[in-house]
């Protein structure tokens, strides 16, 4: 097991910067996997700023809780009235966070908030971390598993840079940033708890096998990104963040961040062309929290 790379700049602040001289640049919404940042250096993720302030997150009760089985969505998941006709039926959960098709955004936080995958594992493939931050749930890193195998055949190395994120460790995070650099800076730099992909066990970010451009923007060129653009959606996966709607995801595009669906919905959306979860199932955009 590889030791956790040295902390890097903040990949919001560096995009921010980037934004203010280019009027556009690739922000980062991951967070860091087990370091409290500061204002100048942090191995840190990036988000959209919010567009209301809240008090800082406290931590809450140890109890762990047991994910629910897979099931249909409640039909208010997609409204009929709403839903682009492109959008599909769900056939399992939107809201669940054990469902492969569940939507977290800044308008959908996970419930319960605290939520713990069941079955977190550590998957066979080439890391560039450790502890929690090396797991996945085992569906996850199953297909994971495939993918990197498959990548490898080709001569793209990829490595896992990014994968399981606990609530605790979210609230301590955010609540560093929040402490440090104030509310609205720590909604540009921070997901705020129970807000995170990474904690559902679904999500995990990539790294480069030659370690350039570690999140950030410059990734999108290096061959695991470009290969993972081009094939992800055969073993399940998608880039969660694509470029250019981030006011339909709240992130902006980030290309080493991979998500899970399943390989039908994956390749569905692939071959339709629909960039984004919110597009394809029917909701609403989420560019702020409410």
């Amino acid at each position: 097991m590889q030791h956790n790379p040295q902390p890097l700049p903040s990949r919001r602040v560096f995009a921010s910067l980037l934004t203010a001289g280019a009027g556009m640049a690739a922000l980062a919404a991951c967070t860091p996997n087990n370091t409290i940042p500061s204002p100048v250096a942090a191995n840190a993720a990036s988000e959209v700023p919010s567009a209301s302030a809240t008090p800082s997150v406290a931590t809450p009760s140890a109890a762990t809780t047991e994910p629910a089985p897979v099931e249909p969505a409640p039909s208010s998941d997609v409204p009929a009235s709403t839903a682009p006709s492109h959008s599909v039926a769900p056939q399992h959960s939107l809201t669940d966070p054990a469902s492969p098709w569940v939507v977290v955004n800044k308008h959908r936080p996970l419930a319960p908030q605290d939520f713990v995958p069941a079955d977190l594992v550590q998957p066979r493939v080439r890391l560039a971390v450790s502890g929690e931050a090396s797991l996945l749930n085992s569906t996850t890193a199953a297909a994971a598993e495939k993918m990197f195998g498959a990548a490898a055949a080709e001569g793209v190395i990829m490595t896992l840079a990014s994968g399981y994120r606990s609530y605790s460790t979210q609230v301590t995070t955010y609540n560093g940033y929040v402490a440090s650099t104030g509310q609205a800076a720590a909604d540009r730099a921070s997901a705020r708890p129970g807000h995170s992909e990474h904690q559902t066990g679904w999500s995990f970010d990539i790294g480069d096998g030659a370690g350039a451009c570690s999140f950030q923007p410059c990734f999108a060129e290096q061959p695991a990104a470009v290969w993972a653009k081009a094939n992800a959606h055969k073993f399940g996966f998608v880039v969660r963040y694509p470029w250019m709607f981030h006011d339909t995801t709240g992130y902006f595009h980030e290309s080493w961040h991979l998500r899970y669906i399943g390989v039908e919905a994956a390749t569905d959306m692939a071959t339709r062309g629909i960039a984004t979860l919110e597009e394809y199932f029917g909701l609403e955009a989420a560019p702020d929290y409410l």
